[in-house]
């Protein structure tokens, strides 16, 4: 890379360490506010009589149910399928939706040939094709794999579309001004001013597919999550249902911080010029 573009981004990197602010107790206590006041409201409701315990389980009885899923290895054993459910299916999915819009946002062509195929097949909702694929594939691991697949990959390829295709153009006059050309300026311009707008697709693609994954599992699946909250509600097994919901709960919001420190490691200079 040019030494000035080198100067400038070694310039970046040090005004990023020297603006870096660690997160403070007041931040923290904020963020787990609502979710404590939730918890506790849950804790009085039922402890005082409010919330009825054959409608809504109290938060003791949701804690035995979870330690008895766990003690048996149920819990485990139906965690474990829905984990390799959703690695094999966002691989798939999003490795396609990203490659597709690499393609679609560099190249004219790409784009003719693609973009109006998969602006189409992306107003499908996946809930629809669920039963044609169960007809095509029966009820084995592939229609539950595609279907998260093809959750996972419409998010990833419209915002790298769209991160790649909108790319400041001052940018990339600055880039040709030092020298890049043809991959070279794919590599040090378009890619990098395209990562915001990829993981805002990462983040709504991983999303997307916890709910097709659910979708998934509660159609005819003999182990999952999804299977063990179909078979908690057949024995109106409350307990296990809101213990199947907080892992869902949890499964999204442990996703969203692993995007979150993919955007610190990415992108450290966004963290500048942020109020604290």
């Amino acid at each position: 890379m040019p030494a000035t573009a080198t100067g400038a981004a070694g310039a970046r990197r040090g005004a990023t360490s020297s603006g870096r602010r660690k997160r403070s107790p007041r931040d923290v206590l904020l963020r787990a506010s609502v979710p404590t006041a939730i918890l506790a409201l849950w804790f009085l409701g039922s402890a005082q009589g409010w919330i009825d315990e054959k409608q809504f389980p109290a938060p003791w009885q949701v804690g035995d149910a979870f330690v008895e899923l766990v003690s048996t290895g149920v819990l485990w054993e139906n965690l474990s399928v829905s984990l390799g459910r959703v690695a094999v299916g966002f691989a798939i999915g999003g490795l396609l939706g990203l490659t597709l819009g690499v393609v679609a946002g560099l190249f004219r062509l790409g784009d003719q040939l693609l973009d109006p195929t998969l602006q189409m097949l992306r107003t499908i909702p996946f809930l629809a094709i669920a039963p044609l694929l169960i007809l095509w594939f029966g009820i084995d691991e592939r229609p539950k794999i595609i279907i998260i697949a093809a959750a996972a990959l419409f998010p990833l390829y419209l915002n790298t579309h769209s991160g790649v295709r909108n790319v400041d153009r001052k940018i990339l006059e600055a880039g040709k001004v030092f020298g890049l050309r043809g991959l070279g300026l794919v590599r040090h311009v378009i890619l990098p001013e395209a990562i915001p707008s990829v993981l805002v697709g990462l983040r709504v693609s991983l999303s997307v597919s916890l709910l097709a994954l659910i979708v998934a599992e509660m159609s005819n699946a003999p182990r999952g999550i999804g299977f063990l909250m179909v078979s908690a509600q057949q024995y109106f097994q409350m307990d296990v249902l809101v213990v199947c919901v907080l892992i869902y709960a949890v499964w999204g919001l442990s996703v969203d911080l692993v995007v979150r420190l993919l955007e610190r490691l990415l992108l450290p200079y966004k963290r500048l010029g942020r109020k604290p």
